[in-house]
């Protein structure tokens, strides 16, 4: 059975993003995030969207090896834009300070081409950041993440955590899929042939062999940290942490400038929203 990719798990490639340190990377993600959160301006977000498509296919990750979370992304963008229209049908008319209806529904729901472009400057937003958020998982090593997590003032002992977790992710998928083929070889169906009940019922024979399996890790590590001394000293050293280069120092240089022209962009006129209604 062929494996599938992994999720959320670090990807060694040959890359120029690869070569950056976990701590460029960190605040290369950390000013692009900052730059995508405070302008609703379409022109700035189409054209990060557009460098974001740029850096991922630079990185030499496929669209394969992080599809089950681009699928996950964009259920949650689905909902995200079915909540903010049940609960604000006219938001957009509110922000714009103009209306042109479309579609008359129930009630107070409408649609206007307002309400729709808002939805769009926020699906716009989402679809930024998710590319360079992915880049920035897929393309750093842990014990690296946790080194430049460390080196930006967060306590090693939070980033120590976070690099065991993301270690621990692609571990419990691996698990997970042995356990199902285990169960399956038995005679335990997991497919969708069968009432959902069943499949409920079924996957529990996964779900405890795993949460079982996963205390059983927990505890391995925490003795092994313990034995080894782990959190007595208020600071450590890294084996992966690496000193910045040119190309380091270009790319905090890049978000700088992101950042820089995002907000020079979105408040020239006094406002956060592109508003191409009033002209």
């Amino acid at each position: 059975m062929a494996s599938q990719p992994l999720t959320l798990s670090y990807l060694n490639r040959d890359s120029f993003i690869h070569r950056l340190t976990g701590t460029a990377k960190l605040v290369f993600f950390f000013l692009w995030s900052i730059a995508v959160m405070i302008t609703y301006d379409t022109r700035v977000l189409v054209c990060m969207l557009a460098v974001s498509v740029v850096l991922f296919a630079v990185s030499k990750i496929k669209f394969s090896d992080i599809r089950f979370v681009a699928y996950l992304a964009l259920v949650f963008l689905l909902l995200n834009n079915l909540f903010v229209y049940l609960f604000s049908p006219e938001y957009g008319v509110e922000i714009y300070g103009t209306r042109h209806l479309l579609v008359q529904l129930i009630g107070h729901y409408t649609i206007t081409t307002e309400q729709l472009f808002y939805m769009f400057n926020m699906t716009l937003k989402i679809i930024t950041v998710i590319p360079v958020a992915l880049l920035f998982i897929t393309c750093t090593n842990p014990s690296e993440f946790a080194a430049s997590l460390n080196s930006v003032g967060i306590s090693y002992r939070v980033g120590y955590a976070v690099s065991i977790a993301l270690r621990y992710i692609p571990d419990i998928q691996r698990e997970y899929r042995q356990i199902s083929q285990a169960q399956q070889a038995r005679g335990i169906d997991l497919s969708g042939k069968d009432k959902l009940s069943t499949r409920l019922k079924n996957s529990a024979a996964i779900i405890m062999p795993l949460i079982l399996s996963s205390i059983n890790r927990i505890e391995v590590i925490s003795n092994a940290m313990e034995l080894r001394g782990f959190g007595k000293k208020e600071k450590r050293t890294w084996y992966v942490l690496r000193p910045f280069k040119r190309n380091d120092y270009l790319a905090i240089a890049g978000a700088i400038l992101v950042l820089t022209a995002s907000v020079a962009i979105t408040f020239y006129d006094g406002s956060r929203f592109y508003n191409p209604f009033i002209l």
